[in-house]
């Protein structure tokens, strides 16, 4: 069940005007918390992020989409909620894997709430660091965006060895992906 939900899962951009609910957002966060750590270090800290104005003032701060630059939501397709995943310094100098492994984590909890999720880490990060008055001891590793979904994007068969995703004439989203016989050696390369 959890493979059939990580395969059907897929980054998410454009979100209903539907708030969400905090419990779901604190249950996110509660995964990500309870998730491995290298060392059981712990070293990360959250955000969560669903004032309407600071939502506004975060989504000024993400790029979207680096294959579709005109591709991103709008304000009326903005997330409806961030969560924003720091670094505590004073605990480890750097995330190692901690972060990437607690962002799916908030990502698949959340599918299993019936929301979306982008996973982003091209962030303006002084600019995010002022918009959230984040102390100098905490770096900003990365941002979930969460919401209810408005698109359904599709996984699609790689041609040519091109991994860029692309839209149809319909709007509708290509996410190419490797196929698994070409990424796979049992028992060494």
């Amino acid at each position: 069940m959890i493979y059939e939900k990580i395969k059907s899962r897929r980054t998410i951009r454009k979100y209903a005007r539907k708030d969400v609910p905090e419990e779901v957002l604190l249950k996110c966060v509660d995964a990500a918390r309870l998730s491995p750590s290298g060392a059981n270090r712990q070293p990360l800290k959250y955000v969560i992020v669903n004032d309407q104005k600071l939502l506004k003032e975060v989504f000024s701060t993400l790029s979207w989409a680096g294959y579709l630059p005109d591709y991103k939501p709008s304000e009326e397709e903005m997330p409806r909620a961030y969560i924003v995943i720091l670094l505590d310094k004073s605990l480890r100098k750097n995330p190692g894997h901690d972060a990437g492994i607690a962002a799916m984590s908030v990502s698949i909890v959340a599918y299993d709430e019936g929301l979306g999720s982008c996973i982003l880490g091209s962030v303006d990060r002084e600019k995010l660091r002022k918009v959230l008055n984040v102390p100098d001891g905490l770096d900003i590793v990365l941002v979930v965006a969460l919401g209810y979904p408005v698109e359904n994007p599709v996984v699609d068969k790689m041609k040519d060895g091109d991994i860029k995703y692309w839209l149809d004439e319909n709007g509708v989203l290509h996410v190419p992906k490797r196929k698994l016989k070409d990424i796979v050696k049992w028992n060494g390369y």
